[in-house]
């Protein structure tokens, strides 16, 4: 699941920071490569890049896989430089062989230890993705057009018929709605057609001792050892992403030792091809990250159009009643059922797009993956697999992303004038968007976060 970066970064590859370079959060859910590891399954540039291994040193590959690119990764980061990487590689044996006493204080036999690392090459490819920034990204219609079509949510009313059974057991023992559950099944990797290739073992190695993240990799790399060494899976069971999230919804080791549940009793926790272990594994990550029985993870809402968006904040939560009594309605013009529930604001798409109340068991969703526009897709999703319909608003299609020098050059100018103190980077999370509110809210524009390219424009001229 994946996905730590609390548990740091979770499923994805190629095309990979697409919508999350908007809205991410700081890395902290299941995913290792958080919303890394999760769009790549999405919008992955080729099978290639989810097989695809190279020996130490080498830039050029065999069996058609893409060949690492021999150059510097785009993060600057010195462990990324291509002499760097090359110097790891050249050292990787060793490095492997230096894990076998962290190894052994898990209780890893020598002899387990010796089996499932013999033979181990990293995967040089791995360094180009870890690194990925791509020039342009999706909008959050997009994003949700892609994720939420009528194909998947045929596959997933199947898939609920089908595992009835062991959908309503799931719900009894842990009180996750079902349909989140599935929702997270299918937009992971499309009902476990789309969960990677690569080996979970070689990845997690390949980034334990070559790269940027390897004190975060190292934990992964042993506990997939554990993994197999108490035999709930196999070396074969046990493929996936680049970043080595495995599995139909997509967990990382780390996670997996912390939320797999052995749900039939067979003796093994087999969340790869034992539906009854995947589904209650997945609800029980849910739970213990503080899912809440009976409520659901947010409505979309009618802001008014002289809306203070300065309200629109994370931190800003407040009663249902409350925003009620500031001009927020439901879209759907229903009542909402618990006044007294506390939410927050999101409004994706600025002021020219619907706006979204969220309540605690959104952040939840965030935990599973730190990417708001990955947890508005499943909630979305997981309404409409209940039989809800399409969000009522409309989405302001007409604006487009900006590329990658145009986020750059945003942040640039939003630093010359004051309102930005980080570092430039073309990715927009928390702080670029409240530079971006303050800034709007200097020259009189409704503060609503949105990069638009207008926006750019008005900086360009201020």
């Amino acid at each position: 699941m994946t996905r730590q970066v609390k548990r740091p970064v979770r499923q994805a590859d190629a095309a990979i920071f697409a919508a999350a370079l908007l809205w991410s959060a700081p890395a902290t859910a299941q995913s290792a490569s958080g919303p890394l590891d999760f769009l790549g399954n999405i919008f992955k540039s080729s099978k290639a890049d989810q097989t695809g291994s190279t020996a130490p040193g080498q830039s050029v590959s065999s069996g058609g896989a893409l060949p690492w690119s021999g150059e510097d990764g785009a993060s600057g980061h010195p462990l990324m430089t291509a002499s760097a990487i090359r110097e790891a590689a050249a050292n990787f044996d060793n490095c492997i062989a230096s894990m076998w006493p962290d190894a052994a204080r898990r209780n890893i036999p020598q002899e387990s230890f010796q089996r499932f690392t013999a033979g181990l090459t990293p995967d040089l490819r791995i360094m180009d993705l870890l690194d990925s920034q791509p020039e342009f990204t999706k909008s959050v219609w997009d994003y949700l057009d892609i994720l939420v079509n009528d194909a998947r949510l045929a596959k997933g009313r199947e898939i609920l018929a089908t595992y009835k059974p062991q959908f309503d057991a799931t719900e009894r023992a842990y009180g996750v709605d079902r349909y989140i559950v599935a929702a997270i099944w299918g937009i992971e990797s499309n009902y476990s057609t789309q969960m990677g290739d690569r080996s979970v073992l070689q990845s997690t190695a390949t980034l334990a001792c070559i790269g940027r993240r390897q004190n975060y990799f190292r934990n992964e790399f042993l506990s997939a050892l554990e993994i197999l060494h108490h035999g709930d899976l196999s070396v074969d069971q046990m493929r996936g992403s680049w970043a080595g999230a495995f599995g139909p919804t997509q967990f990382m080791p780390t996670a997996f030792k912390r939320y797999a549940v052995d749900a039939d009793g067979d003796g093994r926790r087999n969340v790869v091809d034992d539906p009854a272990d995947l589904i209650a594994s997945t609800a029980n990550n849910l739970k213990k990250d503080g899912w809440q029985t009976g409520q659901t993870w947010g409505y979309e809402v009618v802001v008014p159009k002289d809306f203070n968006y300065m309200l629109a904040d994370r931190a800003k939560m407040m009663p249902l009643a409350q925003w009620e009594h500031l001009g927020l309605k439901r879209a759907t013009g229903q009542a909402f059922p618990v006044s007294s529930e506390k939410a927050y604001l999101l409004a994706p798409a600025g002021a020219e797009g619907p706006g979204f109340l969220m309540l605690p068991n959104f952040r939840v969703i965030m935990k599973y993956n730190p990417a708001e526009a990955y947890a508005l897709a499943i909630g979305h999703f997981a309404d409409r697999l209940r039989g809800g319909q399409p969000f009522v608003q409309a989405w302001p299609r007409q604006e487009r992303e900006l590329s990658r020098a145009e986020r750059l050059e945003l942040q640039q100018l939003l630093a010359q004038r004051g309102f930005y103190r980080g570092t430039p980077d073309g990715q927009f999370g928390g702080e670029t968007r409240e530079a971006l509110r303050s800034f709007q809210a200097s020259i009189g524009a409704p503060a609503d976060g949105f990069a638009s390219a207008e926006m750019l424009d008005r900086l360009r001229r201020n």
